[in-house]
């Protein structure tokens, strides 16, 4: 049975969307780490959060019960790899360093690490056939677009209140960068196993799950619990957040590649952790110069990796 064509304006307008869900989930989850004092124990609050939300569409829809038995199926005629289900460990630390250092480093900050490891494992999944698009040519446009993205992050390390917080801050996004094009590119391959974006999420949110809760049931047997709670109820929605967004991906990526889903999520991160850095700002938030430069600089690399390099050739 042959999937629904999706247009593609229309693939990359969701592939945008997905990075303005990513980045407010970003700062809500920072808030509530913040908070709490324990980046760790508000990443457990958002995925639990958003794995109750999972479970109750999956069982309550027809589409969860068949993603179910698929996985089932497909794991005992071995179709199904177990790499493939392992898309939410990479979801357990994108949610973990939000806790942890979104608070300082700002939503600005934490997108442009994400900018350079996903920029360039999104290209190298691509060319090796990772992601459920196949090989995807490295075509000029993607280079361009690989390094445009890098040029972005060069800018917004140019500023001092890069300078003012722990190098760990820093590294991690860009590891977490590394960790979502994996996950784009293992989720879209899952999503063609079991046909429903949405088991491929349960996926995601089970696995992140268990991951944040080992990590930190540890934490906290040295570091102890937080004291008290936020009772606003807005600090608490972000695991819902990741729900929409992580299924989007998994519905998506199959129509744009890993590369070019990365890099229209990361304009819609950028143009979003702009908004909520100059309206809600943090120690290290760039400025608003240095933001729009950086925003400018990410539309650019959408624009000419998705823009199709034909060569031209010369009437006879």
């Amino acid at each position: 049975m042959s999937r629904p064509r999706v247009p593609p304006w229309l693939a990359l307008n969701l592939a945008v969307l997905i990075g303005v869900l990513t980045a407010v989930q970003a700062r809500i989850n920072g808030q509530l780490g913040v908070r709490l004092g324990d980046g760790l124990v508000a990443a457990v609050i958002s995925f639990g959060s958003g794995l109750v939300i999972l479970v109750v569409l999956s069982i309550t829809l027809p589409a969860g019960r068949r993603g179910f038995h698929s996985i089932v199926g497909g794991l005992r005629g071995r179709s199904i790899p177990l790499w493939m289900l392992c898309g939410g460990i990479a979801g357990a630390l994108t949610v973990a360093t939000q806790g942890l250092a979104i608070g300082i480093i700002g939503v600005s900050m934490f997108t442009v690490g994400i900018v350079a490891g996903q920029g360039i494992t999104g290209l190298v999944l691509d060319r090796f056939g990772i992601g459920p698009a196949g090989v995807v040519a490295v075509t000029p446009g993607r280079l361009v677009g690989a390094a445009l993205s890098l040029t972005a992050v060069a800018v917004a390390l140019a500023g001092g209140a890069a300078r003012t917080v722990p190098p760990w801050m820093l590294v991690l996004p860009f590891l977490v960068g590394v960790g979502i094009a994996w996950q784009q590119a293992t989720n879209g391959r899952l999503r063609q196993r079991v046909e429903t974006p949405l088991t491929v999420t349960v996926v995601n949110f089970l696995g992140g799950t268990i991951v944040l809760v080992i990590v930190a049931t540890v934490h906290s047997a040295f570091a102890g619990l937080p004291h008290t709670f936020p009772t606003e109820l807005w600090y608490y929605i972000g695991g819902a957040v990741g729900v929409v967004y992580i299924f989007l991906a998994a519905a998506v990526v199959a129509y744009t590649g890993v590369l070019l889903l990365g890099l229209a999520s990361i304009v819609g991160q950028v143009i979003t952790s702009m908004i909520l850095d100059l309206v809600w700002p943090t120690p290290a938030s760039p400025g608003l110069v240095q933001q729009v430069a950086i925003a400018t600089i990410a539309l650019a690399s959408v624009v000419v990796a998705a823009v199709p390099w034909r060569r031209v050739r010369r009437a006879r």
